[in-house]
C-alpha cells in the first residue's frame, strides 16, 4: 500500500470542499492509504491538475457552476488515459441514473452523509491499489 492517495476535490463552493474532506478525513478506511486532498474551483484547474499527473481519485461536484461534476467526469473519462475513478456528487438520489451518463464509479446525494462518503471514496481508493498490484 502506497503511504498517501491524492484526491482531487472539485467544487465552486469552498464549503462543498470542506465537507467532502470533513466527512471522509485523512483516512477514510483502516485499509485505505492516508488521503491528501487538492482543492480545485474551476474546469481548468481540474484539467491542469489531471495533466500534471499523481491524482489518485477525482471527488466532483455534479451541482458546481458553470461547468458541473458530471461533465467534467464525462470529460476526463473520455480524454484522459487511464483516468482516475470518479465519485460524483448529484443533487439527488434520484439523479443517480443520470451519473450513469458520466461514467463516474461512484455516486453520493447532497446533503452529504460522511458515512456515505468516507465508504464511497475507500471503495474507489481499494480499486486503484488493487490495480497497482495487478
Amino acid at each position: 500500500m502506497q503511504p498517501t492517495a491524492t484526491v482531487l476535490v472539485y467544487s465552486d463552493d469552498a464549503n462543498t470542499r470542506e465537507q467532502v474532506r470533513l466527512a471522509a478525513g485523512r483516512r477514510p478506511a483502516s485499509d485505505v492509504p492516508a488521503v491528501e486532498y487538492l482543492e480545485c474551483a474551476t474546469m481548468p484547474a481540474v484539467l491542469s491538475a489531471l495533466e500534471a499527473g499523481g491524482v489518485d481519485v477525482c471527488v466532483l461536484d455534479g451541482e458546481a457552476t458553470p461547468a458541473g461534476g458530471m461533465g467534467i467526469a464525462r470529460q476526463i473519462k473520455d480524454e484522459i488515459f487511464d483516468s482516475p475513478p470518479v465519485l460524483l456528487l448529484i443533487g439527488r438520489a434520484t439523479d443517480a441514473w443520470l451519473a450513469t451518463w458520466s461514467r463516474a464509479e461512484a455516486v453520493v446525494p447532497h446533503p452529504l452523509d460522511p458515512v456515505a462518503v468516507s465508504e464511497a471514496l475507500a471503495g474507489l481508493l481499494r480499486g486503484v491499489e488493487q490495480r497497482r498490484a495487478a
